[in-house]
């Protein structure tokens, strides 16, 4: 099975990337709002994508971004982003992914995170250990808050929805040695499973956005809750990282938040 995930999630990023080359103005549409981005490339990476799964396993649910639950209820279920980190992608930045993750009774147990454009190659089976391009992948063993390079995101801003990470940006920054914010949610997991940042932290996420990275995080020796340090996640806010800076991270957010909701503003 992970070897059909890991050859799945290179062809769909092959795809992705020879998309990219000949995009066009017209391929390009909004959902939500302006800053919603999503492009024909994305719909036609995960016709190509559930078409696979289907052909070799019909029995199979799949849960995709852009083409939401189809097939059955079933005890294997496949979640899918055809393209993480679209605006990167409109844009010409490097920066966006293939996710593949698939779920056996609601848990993950292997998945896949391609990027194209920079030649890397994730992925994670439960139990088993996680893997860049071959080689096994491990966590950083930063342990102060002051030496971590932390990613975030703003998923939440756009959508509009509280809380707000503009509430915790100002204080994490000022504890920490530096922030990345690169529009990926995916690769940013699968770049703290490989030792590269040392923690993650974002609102407003999706299942979809991080049911691989998650696995490959997981499988590096990382660890994930909410805000809270429970596991109600990503609904209740998003924390990823190495394990040791974990707490020190949880003290950035004294007060644990109710599921994110629509701002009035």
């Amino acid at each position: 099975m992970i070897d059909f995930i890991r050859e799945l999630a290179s062809a769909a990023g092959k795809l992705a990337a020879e998309g990219r080359r000949t995009l066009s103005e017209a391929e390009i549409h909004t959902k939500r709002s302006s800053a919603d981005l999503v492009t024909a490339v994305d719909r036609r990476v995960e016709e190509f994508i559930c078409a696979e799964i289907r052909r070799r396993h019909p029995g199979h649910g799949i849960f995709g971004e852009e083409t939401g639950r189809s097939g059955d209820p079933a005890e294997y279920c496949w979640i899918i982003d055809p393209i993480d980190g679209t605006t990167s992608f409109v844009h010409g930045f490097p920066y966006y992914s293939v996710s593949i993750a698939l779920q056996y009774r609601g848990r993950t147990v292997a998945g896949a995170v391609c990027a194209p454009e920079l030649g890397e190659l994730f992925h994670a089976e439960a139990g088993k250990g996680a893997f860049l391009n071959g080689g096994r992948l491990r966590v950083s063993a930063t342990g102060e808050l002051s030496r971590a390079l932390l990613a975030t995101g703003f998923g939440c801003v756009r959508a509009r929805m509280r809380p707000d990470n503009f509430d915790y940006l100002p204080e994490i920054t000022r504890r920490v040695q530096d922030i990345r914010r690169c529009g990926s949610a995916a690769l940013d997991l699968c770049n703290v499973a490989a030792g590269r940042f040392d923690g993650y932290w974002e609102f407003a996420l999706q299942s979809y956005d991080i049911a691989a990275g998650v696995l490959i995080l997981e499988e590096a020796g990382g660890r994930v809750t909410d805000i809270g340090g429970g596991g109600d996640w990503p609904a209740n806010g998003f924390i990823a990282t190495n394990g040791a800076i974990h707490p020190a991270l949880l003290g950035c957010f004294p007060e644990k938040r109710s599921q994110p909701r629509r701002s009035s503003r």
